[in-house]
C-alpha cells in the first residue's frame, strides 16, 4: 500500500502504548501492508512496529530470512496482531539497531527462546516457536508496542551503546 515515514526518538509517540486491535478490518489490513512496505523499503531491516509508524496499534512485522543471522532460521514473514509472549527462556546478548534510533545500536540481553500468539492478517490465531536471531527481533518489535526502545533495555549506555560508522 504505502511505504510510511519512521518516527525517530525523541519522538513522544514512541514512548507510549499500543491499543489492542479489538477487530480485523480493512484499515489493519492496510496497517500491516504499510509495515510491510516501510520494512522492504527500508532494504536493511528485519522489523517494524506500528507505532514507529504513528499507528498507536498492537501490530509488527518480522523477517529475519534475508539477514545473515536469521537466514537458517526463520518463520518468514510473521505479520502479527496482538502478539504476546506466553513463553521465554534461556539468554543472550545481541548488538540491536533501531530505525527510530538511526545513529546508535546496543547490547541488549533477551531471552533467547520464546513462544509468541499472534493473530495473522487473514484473522487465523498462530503460536509460533522462535530461538536465537528470530526471537530477539520479535521481541524488540513487542517492546514498540509497550513504548520502548532498546535504549531502555542497554545496561549500561556508556558501555554498552554504539555510535554507528559514518554518523
Amino acid at each position: 500500500m504505502a511505504v510510511r515515514p519512521i518516527l525517530l526518538y525523541p519522538d513522544p509517540m514512541l514512548k507510549q502504548v499500543a491499543k489492542s486491535v479489538e477487530e480485523l478490518d480493512e484499515t489493519v489490513v492496510a496497517v500491516v501492508q504499510d509495515l510491510v512496505d516501510t520494512m522492504i523499503d527500508a532494504g536493511h531491516s528485519v522489523g517494524v512496529a506500528a507505532p514507529q509508524i504513528g499507528v498507536l496499534r498492537r501490530v509488527v512485522v518480522v523477517d529475519v530470512s534475508k539477514s545473515k543471522l536469521g537466514k537458517e532460521n526463520n518463520h518468514g514473514l510473521l505479520e502479527m496482531v496482538n502478539p504476546e509472549i506466553i513463553e521465554k527462556s534461556g539468554s543472550t546478548t545481541m548488538r540491536e539497531g533501531c530505525m527510530s534510533v538511526p545513529d546508535y545500536t546496543g547490547n541488549v540481553t533477551r531471552p533467547d527462546h520464546i513462544v509468541v500468539e499472534f493473530t495473522d492478517r487473514t484473522g487465523q490465531l498462530r503460536v509460533i516457536e522462535a530461538t536465537g536471531f528470530e526471537a530477539v527481533a520479535i521481541q524488540h518489535e513487542l517492546d514498540h508496542l509497550d513504548g520502548m526502545l532498546f535504549l531502555d533495555r542497554v545496561s549500561s549506555l556508556k558501555t554498552d551503546l554504539y555510535r554507528r560508522k559514518g554518523k
